[in-house]
């Protein structure tokens, strides 16, 4: 199917790359089936986007947790994962989305709830972490400097 999005033009998504939100994400509950599409010139480790098949001029910057903070564990409640059915430890595929303002300095990312995709089924859903280990506005700035000079 053929998508015209806001940042990347159009593109031509294939329907097994749909991933499915059961209930939505946190503020946008009637938006429930989106794309992953990176972009290709910056590589891995950077910033995607989770483009919307509902409304084609939305889309969510989103990056892997990983590579702003290593040791990145959020503990979640079980009962919130219900919504991404069977996997198994190596289906499950972690974001956090990232927030870009007009001072691109002042860019964070949502480590206080991630978006969670169970790669085998392609089902999704946003959860909350628990516990005060994790911000809502983790600053990524300076780290991702950091990271492409050491590259």
């Amino acid at each position: 199917m053929k998508v015209n999005t806001r940042i990347f033009g159009e593109v031509d998504i294939e329907e097994e790359k749909i991933i499915h939100f059961v209930g939505g994400i946190v503020g946008f509950p009637d938006m429930v089936d989106f794309t992953l599409i990176h972009n290709q010139e910056r590589g891995p480790g950077g910033i995607a986007w989770l483009q919307s098949m509902q409304e084609p001029q939305f889309a969510i910057p989103v990056m892997d947790p990983l590579v702003i903070r290593e040791d990145y564990n959020p503990q979640v409640e079980d009962e919130l994962l219900k919504p991404l059915g069977e996997y198994g430890s190596d289906d499950l595929l972690v974001l956090v989305t990232v927030s870009v303002p007009a001072d691109i300095k002042n860019m964070t990312a949502n480590l206080k709830g991630p978006i969670v995709i169970n790669s085998a089924t392609r089902l999704a859903c946003q959860v909350i972490a628990e516990g005060d280990e994790y911000e809502v506005k983790f600053p990524i700035y300076e780290i991702l400097k950091a990271r492409r000079a050491g590259e």
